[in-house]
């Protein structure tokens, strides 16, 4: 790219690099990222569509299902609508994993306790519509 060996990249880059290990960032995703996949395993067997939940650090994918049993990926629709229900709520999600049934939470390094409850209440919450939406009569 054209700012390889550019001095003022070098300097920007330097000046991360200082930040990461003086606000403890690494030992922040460490810390934070072990207690968000406890928090998400019970979710495993608390909903239906939780095929499973997985991660390292703080990169975490939590897997939508139809059916637990077979594995058979939750539907397009489905999913968009649990992504909705997360962003309204003011959780923003990605989506990934062959079958695009994969919620893929990266959260910044300098992510607090406090916003690892709000993830997993949000969660939750939009598993919940998700569950009462599929079990209403058509």
């Amino acid at each position: 790219n054209t700012y390889g060996g550019n001095p003022l990249g070098c300097a920007v880059g330097i000046s991360v690099l200082e930040v990461i290990e003086e606000e403890g960032l690494q030992e922040n995703c460490a810390r934070v990222g072990t207690r968000l996949l406890k928090e998400l395993a019970p979710l495993r067997e608390q909903f239906p569509c939780v095929g499973d939940v997985r991660g390292k650090g703080l990169m975490v994918g939590v897997e939508l299902v139809s059916n637990k049993e077979t594995k058979t990926a939750m539907s397009s629709k489905h999913f968009a609508e649990i992504w909705e229900d997360c962003k309204d709520m003011g959780l923003l999600i990605g989506r990934g994993g062959l079958m695009a049934n994969v919620i893929r939470l990266k959260p910044p390094m300098c992510v607090t306790e406090e916003d690892i409850d709000f993830t997993v209440a949000v969660l939750k919450k939009a598993f919940e519509n998700h569950t009462k939406r599929i079990r209403l009569p058509k």
